[in-house]
Formats: structure tokens, sequence, C-alpha cells
């Protein structure tokens, strides 16, 4: 008796690889978001950016900080800003 060939792992959204058996997908990574004291929001993994008006933000990285010390150039990116401007956060 021959045995399947062990499972193929491949990215999400990816095709399997002819031949390869049974391939295993990721499941779809949970988003986080983190405060850091005295410094911005980092957001991480899949989760949906909105401006004031509603309109989605692309995040141009899968991983990015958001400023929160109102002083950034790149709004709505931190651009470190928040270590020069005496930013306190409450946390």
């Amino acid at each position: 008796m021959t045995q399947d060939p062990p499972p193929t792992p491949v990215p999400d959204g990816a095709p399997a690889p002819r031949g390869a058996g049974r391939a295993l997908r990721t499941p779809p990574a949970r988003g986080s978001v983190t405060f850091c004291p005295d410094g911005p929001v980092l957001v991480r993994g899949d989760v949906d950016l909105r401006d004031e008006d509603g309109s989605a933000v692309e995040k141009p990285r899968p991983t990015v900080a958001l400023c929160r010390c109102g002083g950034s150039a790149i709004k709505p990116w931190c651009d470190g800003t928040h270590k020069v401007n005496g930013y306190r956060s409450l946390d």
C-alpha cells in the first residue's frame, strides 16, 4: 500500500503545486492594535483602517505605526516626532 505524500504548506490564496499532495492553508492572521507608551499605535495584521470620512486607508505594509502625538509630518503614520515634542500618553 502506498502512502499519500506529506502536505505541502502554501501561502493563503496561492494555488497548490501540482502533484504536491494536499495543501495546508495557514489561517488568516488576526489583527492586533498595541498602544506604545509615549508613542504610536502599532497596527498589525488584518485590520481595516478608515479615515474620518469612513474611506479606507491602505496600509503600505503589514505592520504600521499610527501617530497619536499630532506632530507627524506624514499623518496618519508616525514619523518619530513624539520623541522630540514631549508627547506623553496616559497609559
